[in-house]
């Protein structure tokens, strides 16, 4: 009864979400609740929150001071050569920006953190997806399958879990694997090409300078109340506070051109003519990263640079827990950069819309995480998946753990996987002279479709900062996030490492 109720209460809390009858932070508060009703343990409800809100508090504390360190070092400008870096590499050709948005959150993965990818990659592209009219969940798909695939490095969360399950080291775990995550990468990069050749289909070759000698078509003009963006080629979007008028236009390589004006602009069409468009950018809330904002503090570049780079090598070292880490490093920036208590308020001010969301989110999982694992829900359905695997694939627990590992790590936290899952999938693997290596290894090929789970913080951080809703989110990448774990598995089975 309990492995049924479980597995319906997921498909209940899914299905909601995705048909965008229920907000996600409700979703996860109130389904729990019911079930916990519905299982015969509401006296204990108070008790199974309680214990899923102290499991999870140390990750909301780590969440809201690292979107207040990595949001004052955004303010600041220490990404904006990076930022400026992937700009120019993408110009405004949707396919480069789509494998720019996969190359960007792979790099900044490698510091192990999803928040931080998330929070880089989205402040960096975000204005220019919005400014072309791309799609959101796009970048939001490409950026959490990259960090999935990335996330498996030794001091990140699976592969250190499944070194403690198994009593291994995490170097013998990860360096064999790497060929089969190099694939993986590889597959993400070609995702990205593929989602990016749509996406240049739908909108068309773009450029952001009328500078283009093709026969080009406007584009219609931006939303009401967006702002255009300050030179996306090479520069960034700037938060416009009065009207702007620039040129903007796409290359079709069709041998016609129209003008489409935005605000007082004409339209004009012809045969073998460049039209361009003169639009108005209304001043609203959309916010860029402004070259001229006056949060910048370049004399402190390389204060910052040192101070992020200390952060990140003493998160990989595990010098302290996380959450104290990013305690006295969102203190210390924020007192080295704005020393005057008014401006430190209103740094913090502008990033409490994405610490409350975040944290709020976390706390919410709380308690389907808390209900799930108090109730016996996830022991029994996990047990009863085990427990379904014929004998005569004893012998292959490699592939079968590598299979199981990719919806059981979407519908369960790491924690339960790795310590609950693993070591009994273990077990029935040494029994049929299966190693622990083996099965490690096997267990990180879900990482892919993990960092898209509601029960992963980060992902609140990615949707909620390219301001997209989950359900779209999850609709458009489990399939796509589901398809790289298996080419992961794949490699791994055929380069003998699984």
């Amino acid at each position: 009864m309990l492995t049924i109720l479980g597995f319906v209460m997921i498909a209940t809390f899914l299905v909601l979400i995705m048909m965008k009858k229920m907000s996600p932070m409700a979703a996860l508060i109130l389904i729990p609740a019911l079930f916990c009703v519905l299982v015969g343990k509401r006296a204990h409800l108070g008790a199974y929150v309680l214990k899923g809100v102290g499991d999870l508090a140390p990750t909301a504390a780590m969440l809201m001071f690292a979107i207040i360190y990595f949001g004052v070092m955004i303010d600041v400008g220490l990404f904006d050569p990076v930022v400026r870096g992937i700009l120019r590499f993408c110009k405004a050709d949707p396919v480069r920006i789509v494998v720019g948005t996969a190359l960007l959150a792979a790099i900044v993965s490698l510091d192990g953190d999803g928040s931080t990818t998330f929070m880089i990659t989205v402040s960096a592209l975000y204005p220019l997806y919005r400014r072309l009219k791309m799609s959101l969940v796009v970048m939001t798909g490409v950026a959490a399958t990259a960090n999935g695939v990335m996330n498996t490095v030794p001091w990140g969360g699976p592969t250190a879990r499944a070194a403690t399950a198994l009593k291994l080291d995490a170097g013998d775990i990860f360096v064999p694997m790497v060929p089969a995550l190099a694939t993986g990468l590889v597959a993400v990069f070609l995702l990205a090409y593929v989602l990016g050749r749509r996406e240049r289909k739908r909108l068309g070759l773009l450029t952001l300078d009328g500078a283009g000698t093709a026969p080009e078509r406007a584009v219609p003009g931006p939303a009401a109340g967006e702002p255009v963006l300050a030179g996306a080629g090479g520069g960034f979007g700037a938060r416009v506070r009065t009207s702007v008028f620039r040129t903007v236009s796409i290359r079709t390589g069709k041998g016609r051109g129209a003008t489409a004006g935005g605000g007082g602009g004409t339209a004009h069409a012809g045969t073998g003519a460049t039209a361009t468009a003169t639009e108005p950018a209304p001043a609203d809330d959309f916010q860029g990263l402004d070259p001229h904002r006056p949060t910048l503090r370049p004399k402190l570049y390389w204060f910052n640079a040192a101070l992020t780079v200390a952060l990140l090598v003493l998160l990989v070292l595990q010098t302290l827990p996380i959450p104290v880490l990013f305690l006295l490093g969102a203190a210390l920036a924020l007192t080295v950069n704005f020393p005057h208590m008014a401006d430190q308020k209103a740094r913090i001010a502008a990033h409490a819309e994405n610490v409350l969301n975040v944290s709020g989110m976390v706390f919410a999982a709380a308690v389907f995480t808390g209900v799930l694992t108090g109730t016996g829900m996830v022991e029994h359905m996990a047990r009863w998946l085990v427990d379904g695997i014929p004998d005569g694939l004893g012998p292959h627990m490699g592939l079968v753990t590598g299979v199981l590992s990719i919806p059981l790590t979407y519908f369960m936290s790491n924690d339960g996987f790795y310590f609950g899952i693993v070591p009994i999938l273990a077990e029935a693997g040494a029994a049929h002279g299966v190693g622990a290596l083996e099965i490690a290894r096997a267990s990180l090929v879900g990482q892919a479709l993990h960092m898209s789970s509601p029960l992963v913080p980060a992902v609140y951080v990615l949707v909620g900062m390219a301001k997209v809703e989950f359900g779209d989110h999850t609709r458009f990448t489990v399939k796509w996030a589901a398809l790289t774990s298996l080419v992961v598995l794949a490699a791994g089975l055929l380069y003998g490492i699984i």
